[in-house]
C-alpha cells in the first residue's frame, strides 16, 4: 500500500461515518448507538420537518451541532491534512457534516451531505456560524428560518461538491474508501467510477461492504486512525 501511495500521481481518499465515530461521534446507522434507531429520519431530518415540524427539527439539530463541539478530529483526520499538504493526496470526498477535515487542516474537501459548521436561511439563503443555534437564535435577520447547512432527507446533493467529487473520481489513479459502508446513493458510485476509470481501489471499513468485491485491497476491523498511520512511516 505504501508503494501505491508513492507511485500514485492523483490519490483521493473517500470518507464516511467510520471516521467520524473514531473521534467519538455517534453515527447514524451503526445497531448499537446509531441516531436513526431512536429517530424517524423521515420525520426529523427531512424538508417536510423542516416545514411542519420545525420546533422537534430545530431540537434535534441544536442536539447535533453541540455533540460536534464535543469532540475534534483524531490522528487520522491530521495525517491526512499532512498528505494533502505534501502532495500525497490530492482531495478528500466526505460523507461526514462535523466539519472535522477541515479542522485538521485539510482543504480540498468535497462536503456531499453539508455542514454542520454553518446554518444558513431557508427564505433568503444568507450564512451564520452555526454558533447561532449554540446560542438558540432561529431565525434571519429577514424573519426565515436559520437551518444547518446540510442536506436533507428529500433534497439534492450540493451540486459544486457533487461535481468536484465527479472529477477527483475520473482523476484518480489510487482511490481510498475510509470508514464508509458504501450503502448511500448517489455517493457510493464514485469508488465505482474511480475504478472504471483505472484507479486502484483500497476499501478500509469495520465491516465488509457489498463493493469490497471490486477492491483491490480490504481491510477490516481495524481502527482507520492505525492503518493510516502504519501507511504514514
Amino acid at each position: 500500500m505504501k508503494n501505491w501511495l508513492k507511485e500514485s500521481s492523483h490519490t483521493v481518499v473517500f470518507t464516511g461515518a467510520g471516521m467520524s465515530t473514531e473521534s467519538g461521534l455517534p453515527d447514524f446507522r451503526s445497531a448499537n448507538q446509531g441516531l436513526w434507531k431512536q429517530k424517524d429520519p423521515s420525520k426529523i431530518a427531512s424538508t417536510d420537518a423542516l416545514n411542519s415540524n420545525v420546533d422537534e427539527f430545530i431540537e434535534f439539530y441544536r442536539s447535533r451541532v453541540l455533540t460536534v463541539k464535543d469532540y475534534k478530529p483524531h490522528k487520522g483526520h491530521h495525517i491526512l491534512a499532512d498528505w494533502e499538504k505534501e502532495g500525497i493526496i490530492h482531495s478528500i470526498i466526505t460523507q461526514n457534516v462535523d466539519g472535522f477535515h477541515q479542522a485538521a487542516g485539510s482543504q480540498n474537501v468535497s462536503e456531499l451531505h453539508g455542514t454542520l459548521t454553518k446554518v444558513h436561511c431557508q427564505s433568503c439563503g444568507r450564512e451564520y456560524k452555526n454558533e447561532a443555534y449554540v446560542n438558540q437564535t432561529y431565525n434571519c435577520e429577514c424573519g426565515g428560518i436559520l437551518r444547518p447547512s446540510i442536506t436533507l432527507f428529500g433534497e439534492m446533493l450540493p451540486q459544486d461538491a457533487f461535481q468536484l467529487a465527479q472529477s477527483e473520481s475520473e482523476q484518480a489513479d489510487l482511490f481510498i474508501v475510509l470508514g464508509s459502508s458504501l450503502s448511500v446513493t448517489p455517493a457510493n458510485q464514485f469508488p465505482l467510477i474511480a475504478k472504471d476509470n483505472g484507479a486502484r481501489l483500497v476499501i478500509v471499513n469495520r465491516e465488509p461492504t457489498e463493493f469490497d468485491r471490486f477492491a483491490d485491497e480490504v481491510i477490516h476491523s481495524r481502527e482507520i486512525g492505525e492503518v493510516l498511520e502504519e501507511w504514514n512511516h
